[in-house]
């Protein structure tokens, strides 16, 4: 019997302009994690290599083990990772659904 793979995540983190603070937007970063957890420390380490190639002058890293990428780094725009929301990722293109209650 072949080993599981990891399930998907999707971890949304609220961003806010800095020169704006009232223009709130949210970044959304999707990755297979062994647990909640898991998803944010991976999400936040892929956006904070993102951020450092982008104020290098590079291009973003491409996909990380698992699928995890970040894409669409605005610059002037602060993430709240205290406020970051984890939850098992629902594919809108399949057929089948994750129920909210699953770990």
């Amino acid at each position: 019997m072949g080993v599981m793979p990891l399930p998907y995540y999707e971890v949304d983190v609220p961003i806010r302009n800095t020169a704006r603070p009232s223009l709130l937007g949210l970044h959304v970063l999707t990755g297979q994690a062994g647990s909640r957890c898991d998803a944010v420390r991976i999400a936040h380490e892929v956006y904070d290599a993102a951020l450092a190639a982008q104020a290098a002058g590079l291009e973003p890293p491409g996909k990380h083990p698992g699928g995890w990428g970040a894409r669409g780094i605005r610059p002037g725009w602060e993430p709240d990772w205290s406020a970051a929301t984890v939850g098992r990722w629902n594919d809108p293109y399949s057929w089948t659904h994750v129920s909210s209650t699953e770990p």
